[in-house]
């Protein structure tokens, strides 16, 4: 069975042409979470971080990460970002972190939503990274794990 790339044109990578695709809404959901020590979330939670606090800046990075994808994921298309939401919830020792990001046009944002909640689960190990070493310098606790899409919809623009 041959399998025909949509991303490969005799031998060599390409960008998939989406000009003729009829534009529709688009919706992509992605989650994540970091593990971090009972100390660390309870700094989280007072914002007792010197760096400043952690949840808001995680936030921007994550909503810079989504509008920038196009530049640093090869082959993904710009595309109109018409809504990012973020959302944390906090546990005893875990942040999730999930990221929905709409648009409208002739392609899906799923790369925006992992882009997204990549960044901002990052952002959050930067501004804590100093309470989470341990005496020899590792981070034995600190853990980023299960990113991963979570929801993708596509409605028509005239179902609008």
């Amino acid at each position: 069975m041959t399998e025909e790339f949509t991303h490969v044109e005799d031998g060599a990578a390409d960008m998939v042409d989406v000009g003729e695709k009829p534009a529709s809404k688009r919706r992509a959901v992605a989650e994540g979470e970091i593990v971090l020590t009972p100390s660390t979330i309870a700094a989280i939670r007072g914002d007792e971080i010197g760096k400043g606090n952690v949840l808001a800046t995680a936030r921007v990075g994550a909503i810079q990460a989504v509008k920038h994808t196009w530049e640093t994921i090869p082959l993904c298309h710009q595309i109109p970002i018409t809504n990012v939401d973020t959302t944390f919830t906090i546990e005893d020792a875990v942040v999730h972190f999930r990221v929905a990001v709409e648009t409208t046009g002739q392609t899906g944002c799923e790369m925006e939503a992992l882009e997204g909640v990549t960044t901002g689960l990052n952002v959050v190990w930067d501004m804590v990274k100093a309470s989470e070493k341990d005496d020899d310098g590792s981070y034995p606790e600190t853990t980023i794990r299960d990113i991963r899409v979570v929801e993708k919809t596509v409605k028509s623009t005239a179902e609008s």
